[in-house]
């Protein structure tokens, strides 16, 4: 059952997503400000965050880029609107997802258990797959580089395990925004060049010059050491 952290200053949405969610299955702590919410993870096990871009003491984007810093935790914003600089801001501050409010508790779930979801081993001839300094363990699933673990989020992981799936392949930004985030394929590319640019700041060398994932330009992404 996913423990859920819902960051939410306005007490009757705070409390109305999270008797949504607890009827959807997930446990789900509470908290109103953004400090709050940084306590409380760090002394309880949280699977997902859902924050809001607006709260009292610290803004959304700035708790978010902490929350990355420190958390291998996956990140769904809250925007009260479609605002495209508020979408980017969280983006680049590390969100694998947002939610447009007002937003119903079965959306929201919906959000979560895409972010979450387990991902099966792709098809390949070995469970083990070696990039030079990248190892893709499929059975175990789990990546290392120069034999140390890279911490991934489920939604990164995912990325990379579809990605590596087919090495050379190019692979379009509908594609993956279908397959890996379990979006329409008309959403918003932009969650796709963010959830890229992070998973290379964790396994290149230079995510500047990518080595593993290369950008084709206009397309989409393919993945293979250069």
């Amino acid at each position: 059952m996913p423990k859920i952290l819902l960051i939410e200053d306005d007490q009757s949405l705070r409390d109305g997503l999270q008797l949504a969610l607890e009827h959807q299955g997930h446990r789900v702590h509470a908290a109103a400000s953004g400090h709050a919410g940084l306590t409380a993870l760090r002394t309880t096990r949280t699977d997902l965050v859902v924050l809001d871009l607006m709260l009292p003491d610290t803004d959304g984007f700035e708790i978010c880029r902490r929350i990355r810093a420190s958390w291998p935790v996956p990140v769904i914003m809250l925007t009260a609107r479609g605002d495209d600089s508020d979408i980017v801001r969280g983006l680049d501050a590390g969100a694998d997802d947002y939610v447009v409010k007002p937003v119903r508790g079965r959306v929201l779930d919906a959000r979560i258990r895409a972010v979450l979801r387990g991902q099966d081993p792709s098809p390949a001839t070995t469970a083990t797959e070696i990039y030079e300094e990248l190892t893709v363990d499929r059975s175990g699933l789990s990546i290392t580089k120069n034999g140390h673990p890279v911490a991934l989020t489920p939604l990164e992981l995912r990325l990379l395990l579809h990605l590596s799936a087919d090495p050379g392949h190019v692979f379009a930004r509908q594609e993956l925004l279908e397959t890996v985030w379990g979006h329409d394929p008309s959403a918003d590319v932009r969650l796709v060049d963010s959830g890229i640019a992070r998973l290379r700041t964790k396994i290149e060398d230079d995510p500047a010059s990518a080595r593993y994932i290369q950008t084709a330009r206009g397309f989409g992404y393919r993945f293979g050491p250069l």
